[in-house]
Formats: C-alpha cells, sequence, structure tokens
C-alpha cells in the first residue's frame, strides 16, 4: 500500500539526531541556536524563537501585538483545528470565516466583510501550499499574523508601476508575525513544535523582550531542532522532487472530470539545456509550495477511496483535522464552501520517497477516477 503520507526522513537525518543523542545535547542549546540562524537565512527574517508547542508560538506573538482579550481573530474554516482551539484557550474569541471554492484560501473580500463583523485580528493560514492575494489582504490595514506550515517556500511575484519584474517575496515575510509548525505532516518537520519568526526589526524588537525571559520548557529541544535544521537545508532538493511529482499528477488530472484548485501564477515545467556541459535539467517555475497532491472529487469520496485501495493506494480526506471538521455542526450553515470542500476534497501520495514506479501507478490511477 502506498501512504498517503511519508515524512521526507534519510540518512542526513537520521545522522544529525544520533549525533545529537551520543552528545547528549537532548535540550535546547546549541543547536536551538543553529537552526534559529538556518530559518532566518531561509525566511529572510529579522529574529525567530523555535518553541515546543504552535500554541505557545501564538501566545507570545499576541502578547507582542498587546492584543486584548475577548477580541475577535479571524481564522479559515479550513485552517488547522489547532487554529480554532488555541484562540479560544488563549481567551480570545474565534472568528472562522468561510472561504473561496477555487482555491481554499480566505480572499480580501471575505476577510473585509470579517472586519465589518467585528474581526479585529488575522491568523491566516495557507492552505495547500498556495499562497492567497496576500498583497491586497496586507492593504486591508489589520494585524496578520501569517502560518506558513504548508506555503513555507513559497514566492510572490512583485512588479514595479511599468510591470517590470522585480524580486519575488517569500512567504513568511508580509505578515506582522509569522507561524511555522514543525508537526510530522507539514512541510518542514521537526518531529513537532513551530517557530515564531518577526521579518522585520521594529516587531523583533518586541517578541526578543519575552524570548530573553523565556522558561527554557518553551524552547523546542536540541533534538528536535537537529531535525529541522536538516531539513531546511535539503527543502529546495525535496521540493524539486515534489515539484517534478506534482507536474505529472496536475497534466494526468486537467483532461480528468475532477478538479485541482487554482494556483496563482503557476507555469508549466520547461526543459531547458545548461551552457556548459549540454545537459538537460527541468526547471520549476511555480510559486506555490508543492507540499501535497489535493484533488476536488465530483463523485463520492468514498466510492474514489475504495477504488483507489483496490489498487494499493491510500488516500485521505484533505481538511480531517481542520477547524470545519472540529465544528461541522456549528458552522455548516454558515460555510458552505469550506464545508463542501471538507466533503471533497482528498490527497494523494506526494512525497520525495516515492519511487518511480509509485509514481506511475499513481498516475495511471489519477486518469482512471471514478
Amino acid at each position: 500500500m502506498i501512504q498517503t503520507y511519508s515524512t521526507t526522513i534519510r540518512r542526513k537525518e537520521m545522522d544529525a539526531v544520533l549525533t545529537c543523542m551520543v552528545d547528549e545535547r537532548i535540550g535546547p542549546g546549541e543547536l536551538n541556536v543553529r537552526f534559529i540562524q538556518q530559518l532566518k537565512e531561509f525566511f529572510g527574517c529579522d529574529g525567530a524563537v523555535a518553541l515546543r508547542s504552535p500554541s505557545a508560538a501564538l501566545k507570545y506573538a499576541l502578547r507582542s501585538l498587546d492584543f486584548k482579550n475577548g477580541e475577535k481573530i479571524m481564522i479559515s474554516a479550513l485552517a488547522p483545528a489547532w487554529h480554532y482551539q488555541a484562540v479560544e484557550d488563549l481567551g480570545f474569541e474565534p472568528f472562522v470565516l468561510d472561504v473561496d471554492e477555487t482555491t481554499g484560501l480566505l480572499t480580501p473580500e471575505i476577510i473585509k466583510a470579517g472586519i465589518a463583523d467585528g474581526g479585529r485580528l488575522l491568523f491566516l493560514h495557507e492552505s495547500m501550499g498556495i499562497m492567497p492575494e496576500i498583497e491586497e489582504i496586507i492593504q486591508l490595514g489589520i494585524p496578520v499574523i501569517e502560518d506558513v506550515s504548508k506555503s513555507a517556500g513559497a514566492l510572490v511575484p512583485a512588479f514595479d508601476s511599468n510591470g517590470n519584474t522585480l524580486e519575488s517575496r517569500k512567504a513568511g515575510s508580509f505578515g506582522i508575525f509569522t507561524i511555522l509548525t514543525l508537526e510530522e505532516h507539514d512541510v518542514i518537520t521537526a518531529g513537532g513544535g513551530a517557530v515564531l519568526m518577526a521579518p522585520n526589526r521594529r516587531e523583533w524588537i518586541v517578541l526578543k523582550k519575552f524570548v530573553d525571559s523565556m522558561p527554557r520548557t518553551e524552547l523546542l529541544p536540541d533534538i528536535n531542532c537537529a531535525l529541522g535544521w536538516i531539513q531546511l537545508k535539503e527543502f529546495k532538493n525535496n521540493e524539486i522532487s515534489r515539484k517534478r511529482i506534482f507536474s505529472l499528477f496536475q497534466r494526468t488530472c486537467m483532461s480528468g472530470k475532477h478538479k485541482m484548485f487554482v494556483r496563482g501564477n503557476s507555469m508549466p515545467v520547461q526543459t531547458v539545456k545548461t551552457s556548459e556541459d549540454g545537459e538537460e535539467k527541468e526547471i520549476f517555475d511555480y510559486t506555490s509550495t508543492m507540499s501535497c497532491f489535493p484533488l476536488i472529487l465530483t463523485s463520492s469520496f468514498k466510492d474514489v477511496k475504495q477504488y483507489t485501495a483496490k489498487k494499493d493506494i491510500e488516500i485521505q480526506p484533505a481538511y480531517e483535522d481542520s477547524v470545519i471538521a472540529l465544528k461541522e455542526e456549528e458552522l455548516s450553515s454558515k460555510c458552505i464552501k469550506a464545508k463542501s470542500l471538507y466533503l471533497r476534497c482528498a490527497l494523494f501520495p506526494l512525497y520525495p520517497r516515492l519511487t518511480h514506479s509509485q509514481v506511475a501507478k499513481i498516475v495511471k490511477v489519477l486518469g482512471t477516477l471514478p
């Protein structure tokens, strides 16, 4: 059976963790510092702290913003369930918004309506590696905390007034603070925990005051940081592999009856020749991160799951751990589009460890789905 998920753990990751254990550097220490430095280089942020839980990351972000208890925090109905639970546990009101059915994301229009209904802060989950209309969202003028757990590495193209291309901005560089969770199925894993980042110096100065007085029990241990550090170093190679596989799946599904999410500014794979040795290399110009392969089914999820299982391929509901899954009865009537995607969207296996024969098998099944 080809499993839906398989965390990309190779020899390098195992060696890093084993070395940490042999050297008896298990608690937060040198590797935590090294991991933070790697994160700052990867995301281009001014400062960051690696913590033991996503809830702790959100707690310190809200403290740094001096956000008042009881205020409404807007979250997506398709965001991870912990968004709702953490917001509520920290003494704030989760304000759940419906999504755009073509992307599974919040749009500026949806958020603007949420602001009119009392939303005072946006906790923005960039689901399925797809970037929302982030620049327009920032212009709405409310505090934004980005969740880049699925979109790390994604880019937003930038243009000058004449339409000329400028350097693209990375996911995680737009919000006042950014959270990257490091759980098992996230695009970058450390076996658990989360990172809280401040993209700009002004916010880092405020956050650093909390970091400096933080108890060690809040900090991510070195044994986790060792894994996260190698994952960051290998991210580019892993993402190239994921994009290659994604492209094959995408081509197969383009003529099928099931739908894919719209990924802004995605372009086809191009093959070019290098100038020195003439070797052909694939160049990918996708701006989103291919952390998974979601497919919006036009037929019953149960029927598709039974069909793929017969072919020894496991699929799972894409939003089984989402806010709407947690609060289905309460949200069904006001988050209709999110409810529809929750019921119909399936995740197919997509990870670098897939062999050529496994990829070929999945491609064949995608092309013959009921």
